[in-house]
């Protein structure tokens, strides 16, 4: 038997031979591994049968290759022969190009050492040239014309003066720069010198004359210093004239309240003028960027004659003491020294004025400092720069002042704010005709004026408390006033008692009578207190409506002082403290509605109820002859019309127009209600459905014509009760209900209709029952 593993043999590459061979079939004996060699014979001859049909299939296609090949063959040799010609013209160029760019590097570095030659032979001159001038121009003391020539001499390449100094004109050149050097030092010294002489002297035009050179010199900050120092002198000089005449000028004058704020003023512009005057001189012979270090120079001045001032205004406006006794009255409950708000009012007014004159002067130094930095830097530079003017601004001592004193200015602000709320309330008047009392106008004039004396002083911070501490008293303060009023209710008086028909009201007039006379004072005293309580609903809207307009007029003032300057950070506090007025304008709407619920229901309802209960009183089961005497003599709708209008007289001349629609809409809202109430305990015919009608209509015309708002949705219900009393049967509902119900919406439910239509004495309950509805 073969080994199977030896039957297999590799097959040929053109797949023409067997990959079992004849001497292997040959040497084959048993039965089994024939069939199997067998079987691998006839897959073999399976495959090559496969491979001769594709061939075969490929025949066309190879043979039509075959014929492009050919017809290819002689443009090949065109393209050979092109490719070796265009070969040698690349060989060419290459080469001719490779010549003329060494040619061209030789040519350039020909032109750079001729270039050094020339700069070097120029630096030669030009050394022996600021030689001879500086000398001629020392001794003709043309100080100007001496520092320019040092100033060429200092712009010279270091590099080409050694490389002049290791040619063969060493010993020249030496000799030069010795004398340069010397010359230099000489004149720095004579500058100085002359500098001095002329600030002593208080001479402007030499002290600038000799500012100029310093740059030329290389001492730009040695420069900038010395004029600083000189500018920084003059200011002092006049800073303390001008705080002398403050101190010692006559009080009595127009602006004696101001003296200090103006005094401040006038150090501040004092500087402004000075940088104003002397930034294109930096600029021109400095360079930008220079600015800012004589401003540096400037501002330690200005912060110590700042302080002066400040101290000056302490020590004389006793600035610390009423701080004091502000801080001692705020925080003990029990009555001790207090201070009179009048007394506060010149003094905050100044402190307000002397912040905003700062602010202003800060903004003017930052819009300067910064234009300057802006010419000559990058971006990134220029915001390292920036960060070091706000450095300087912000912690400087004018600034640290400032803020100390709108430190002390704040709490006094709200205890002058409080105060003066707490006397309007305690002196409120009322006068006959007016519809809101003198505190509500004293109050918002006092909360109005903190704020915008607040806003004039240019802080963010300081406006925000001031706008909280506002918010705080008419949230708590004035609204706590007003709650109280409103919770000691509308009265009832006598007279209206006796209309009511109480027992004790007519026991009270009988005792009255039996002693021979009439006591009005009771009547008196509650008419007086009706009074107050409809002006308190009349303050507390105006007090809404006036936080509303305060918040949109802050809005218009805040955008203003934004555009000056102000970051996103400080728009989000003023937004903060904004939105707070807004949530304090709402609980004052709500404490009018409490207050107008509270009017509805003691001197409204009880007077509406009887007169709607009345109806019951009048029969609406009519035949023919009623219905024409009700027309005739209309029973109850006329009268009720009469009673009301007399009612919401008194109120129409008491309350403002708005709360008065608002208190019409609460009564026509009562109105329907007890109506409904009243309709269902009645029985109807069909003239009575009728009469119904006609007197809902009335009432709904006579109610809408003494109210803006629209009063047709509440009487919805009861139109469609009186819709349904004057149907002429049962069925006829139908017409009107479900998709027969065209653009009417019914606001009855079904259980409701039914109840409506057993109100007809002449409707059967089983034709009611048998309704799909």
């Amino acid at each position: 038997m073969a080994d199977p593993g030896a039957v297999a043999a590799k097959r040929c590459d053109s797949g023409s031979m067997s990959s079992v061979s004849m001497e292997t079939i040959s040497g084959l004996t048993e039965l089994e591994d024939l069939e199997r060699v067998y079987q691998q014979l006839c897959a073999e001859e399976k495959e090559v049968e496969a491979e001769l049909d594709r061939l075969v299939g490929q025949e066309g296609t190879i043979h039509t290759k075959m014929l492009a090949l050919q017809r290819m063959g002689p443009n090949l040799q065109l393209i050979g022969g092109d490719a070796s010609q265009l070969s040698g013209m690349i060989t060419f160029t290459c080469s001719l190009a490779e010549n003329v760019s060494r040619k061209v590097r030789q040519l350039d570095l020909a032109k750079t050492r001729l270039y050094n030659v020339i700069q070097r032979a120029d630096d030669i001159l030009d050394l022996k040239f600021c030689t001879d001038g500086v000398q001629t121009a020392l001794r003709n003391e043309d100080y100007e014309q001496a520092a320019a020539h040092i100033h060429r001499y200092l712009s010279l390449d270091q590099s080409v003066i050694e490389l002049s100094r290791q040619g063969e004109e060493s010993s020249a050149v030496d000799a030069s720069l010795v004398m340069l050097q010397e010359a230099e030092q000489k004149l720095k010294v004579i500058v100085a010198e002359k500098l001095d002489e002329a600030v002593a002297a208080v001479d402007l035009a030499q002290v600038e004359r000799f500012f100029k050179i310093f740059p030329l010199l290389g001492l730009h900050q040695q420069g900038l210093a010395r004029f600083g120092q000189y500018l920084c002198s003059q200011l002092a000089s006049k800073a303390e004239e001008n705080l002398l005449l403050a101190t010692g000028g006559d009080l009595g004058e127009k602006r004696a309240l101001l003296i200090f704020a103006d005094t401040l003023t006038l150090l501040l512009e004092g500087i402004a003028r000075v940088v104003e005057t002397h930034q294109p001189i930096v600029e021109t012979y400095y360079g930008p960027g220079h600015l800012y270090t004589l401003i540096t120079h400037l501002q330690q001045e200005c912060d110590k004659q700042a302080q002066k001032i400040v101290d000056k205004f302490i020590q004389q406006r006793g600035y610390h003491n009423k701080f004091q006794i502000v801080q001692s009255s705020m925080m003990k409950s029990v009555p001790g020294e207090r201070i009179e708000p009048r007394e506060l009012d010149p003094v905050l007014t100044e402190v307000t004025l002397m912040n905003a004159r700062a602010e202003l002067y800060l903004r003017f130094l930052r819009r300067r400092m910064m234009a300057d930095f802006e010419v000559g830097d990058a971006q990134s530079i220029t915001q390292e720069h920036q960060q070091n003017v706000e450095k300087l601004l912000k912690h400087c001592l004018l600034s640290r002042t400032m803020q100390e004193l709108i430190g002390y200015y704040i709490p006094m602000e709200e205890y002058y704010m409080r105060e003066s709320v707490n006397k309007a309330v305690a002196m409120d008047t009322y006068e006959k005709g007016q519809l809101t009392s003198s505190m509500v106008d004293d109050c918002f004039y006092i909360v109005k004026k903190c704020i915008s004396r607040a806003l004039s002083s240019s802080s963010i911070d300081c406006l925000c408390a001031m706008i909280n501490h506002a918010n705080s008293v008419l949230e708590s303060d004035f609204r706590e006033v007003l709650y109280n009023k409103v919770r000691q209710g509308f009265p009832a008086t006598t007279l209206q008692d006796i209309q009511r028909g109480v027992s004790s009201a007519v026991s009270l007039m009988q005792s009255s009578l039996q002693q021979g006379k009439f006591n009005t004072l009771g009547i008196e005293s509650a008419e007086h207190a009706k009074a107050a309580f409809l002006v308190t609903l009349n303050n507390v809207e105006v007090c809404s409506e006036n936080i509303t307009t305060l918040k949109r007029n802050l809005e218009n003032d805040c955008s203003k002082l934004f555009s000056q300057g102000g970051g996103s950070g400080d728009q989000a506090k003023i937004e903060s403290c904004l939105s707070d007025l807004v949530n304090t304008s709402t609980k004052f709407k709500d404490l009018l509605q409490e207050g107008l619920t509270e009017l509805n229901t003691t001197a409204i309802k009880p007077q509406v109820k009887p007169w709607i209960s009345s109806f019951l009183a009048i029969s609406h089961n009519i035949e023919e002859e009623e219905f024409n005497d009700y027309e005739a003599n209309d029973p109850w709708v006329q009268q009720l019309i009469v009673n009301l209008e007399q009612l919401m007289a008194e109120f129409k001349a008491a309350l403002s127009p708005v709360i008065y629609d608002t208190l019409t809409s609460l009564m026509t809202s009562l109105i329907s209600i007890e109506m409904e109430k009243t309709v269902l305990k009645c029985s109807f015919s069909r003239l009575g459905g009728l009469q119904f009608d006609k007197e809902l209509r009335s009432l709904v015309a006579y109610l809408t014509t003494v109210t803006t708002w629209t009063i047709r949705d509440k009487f919805a219900r009861l139109t469609q009760m009186a819709t349904i009393l004057n149907l002429e049967r049962v069925t006829e509902i139908l017409d009107y209900w479900g998709p027969n119900s065209g653009p009417l919406t019914w606001r009855l439910t079904p259980a409701e209709v039914r109840q409506v239509l057993a109100l007809r004495i002449d409707f059967r309950s089983e034709d009611i029952k048998r309704l799909r509805l």
